[in-house]
């Protein structure tokens, strides 16, 4: 039904026959027909092509896709080149400059970072245009627990990086201590002066992972 074509493909083997996503499939297919959905259908899964199961990292965990015409592409708070910069994509630049000095790019395509194994992943995948959270409840939110529970069970260690409400939902899931969580408030301007700021996130999933032995993640984009 879904062919990611990687590893996932076996790490989520029947995960797409089960009841819940087969009525999620069909909510889909009767959205995209009569809506202007987001992102486009054949970029709902790019955060697990562009970073397969065994070469996942760290795990970004945002909400869900933005919500406006040419933003969204599959990959959390990422917009593609030639996209502008959303605000809550401007402050995560700036935090990430607060915390390694990497100075802002020109723009807002996060490809780099899912291609060293950063899982850029929404709670929910999919959003109606204009409608923040307007697929919420759906069934997006079982597969996302069950993407967060296969990346537990690696024994590996990974970062898994909060940021919101709905991410820290998921933090139940996570109950693996080779792992390091580090949670936020979401980045967008009306709620990171509530705790986003000052994270270190970055740097913090850096130290952990050269602790561990895995090497760091290049987080400047080209």
């Amino acid at each position: 039904m879904v062919d990611i074509g990687n590893s996932w493909d076996k790490a989520l083997e029947g995960e797409f026959e089960k009841s819940y996503y087969t009525e999620l499939r069909q909510f889909l297919i009767d959205e995209y027909r009569s809506r202007a959905i987001y992102p486009d259908m054949y970029h709902i899964f790019n955060a697990l092509k562009y970073t397969a199961y065994d070469k996942v990292k760290a795990v970004i965990l945002g909400q869900d896709p933005y919500h406006e015409p040419g933003q969204a592409h599959g990959l959390c708070f990422s917009v593609q080149e030639g996209v502008d910069k959303p605000p809550s994509l401007v402050n995560i630049f700036k935090e990430l400059e607060s915390d390694l000095g990497v100075s802002p790019p020109d723009h807002g395509c996060l490809i780099e970072w899912a291609k060293q194994g950063v899982l850029l992943l929404n709670t929910v995948l999919t959003v109606r245009r204009g409608q923040a959270n307007s697929h919420r409840g759906k069934g997006w939110e079982k597969f996302t627990d069950r993407v967060i529970e296969l990346l537990n069970e690696r024994e590996g260690p990974i970062v898994f990086i909060l940021w919101g409400a709905n991410a820290k939902s998921k933090k139940p899931v996570l109950s693996n201590p080779n792992h390091l969580v580090i949670t936020g408030a979401h980045p967008s301007p009306l709620s990171a002066f509530n705790g986003f700021w000052g994270g270190k996130y970055f740097s913090r999933a850096n130290d952990f992972l050269t602790v561990n032995g895995e090497a760091p993640i290049d987080w400047r984009i080209i």
